[in-house]
């Protein structure tokens, strides 16, 4: 299996959790971002991704992007722990936390619109990292507010991390990246410090990866 991502991307992020809690082997070919005036755009990697986004996996013939698609994918053909509960309605409930991230949080800090905001509106970086604290916090207070509403326990939705879990900590390093402040999250901050112990998670940090840049 080939995974094209990059170190810094959120989506990517993701993916790489969600290969190591599955105990999943890849080959990673790097797709940087912004090298090349961004390797994304070539024609040959538009050929694998019309969006000239990463991730991309590589199976044989099958080619699959979009994060959400990818770890659900690995879930249901891979052996290991399962990633998305078996109640059906706790798994709905785990679709909708990670879709608050991967659909309403993380599109608005991506980094084709804050390159928008840069070259339209003459954005500065101050006005880059107060842009995405505020969707930041937005979208993570109603995180918090649905954790809230559940009994506590280590991970989002129980004893075992899911795919909620795994949207959140690429989330969570996102809000560290951009100066939000997530003081007032309590329970968002002792979930991610819980996965983040977790050898699966540091395995899958930014700083762990082979493209990595300071």
């Amino acid at each position: 299996m080939i995974f094209h991502g990059y170190f810094r991307s959120s989506s990517a992020y993701r993916c790489r959790i969600a290969f190591n809690l599955k105990g999943v082997g890849y080959d990673f070919v790097s797709v940087h971002l912004r090298k090349d005036g961004g390797q994304q755009k070539t024609p040959g990697y538009r050929a694998l991704n019309p969006q000239a986004l990463v991730p991309t996996i590589e199976d044989g013939d099958f080619r699959l992007t979009q994060s959400l698609a990818i770890i659900e994918w690995l879930d249901e053909t891979q052996d290991g722990p399962k990633l998305m509960p078996a109640d059906a309605d706790l798994r709905a409930e785990v679709r909708a936390f990670a879709q608050i991230i991967a659909c309403d949080i993380h599109p608005l800090q991506n980094l084709r619109v804050l390159d928008y905001l840069k070259a339209n509106f003459s954005a500065q970086q101050a006005a880059l990292d107060a842009w995405c604290q505020r969707w930041i916090l937005d979208g993570l207070g109603a995180c918090e507010a649905l954790l809230a509403r559940r009994a506590r326990s280590t991970f989002c939705f129980g004893e075992e991390p899911t795919l909620a879990d795994i949207c959140l900590v690429p989330q969570v390093f996102s809000a560290g990246r951009f100066g939000a402040d997530l003081s007032a999250m309590p329970r968002v901050r002792a979930v991610a410090e819980a996965c983040e112990a977790l050898p699966a998670f540091i395995a899958a940090q930014p700083r762990n990866q082979p493209d990595w840049e300071a």
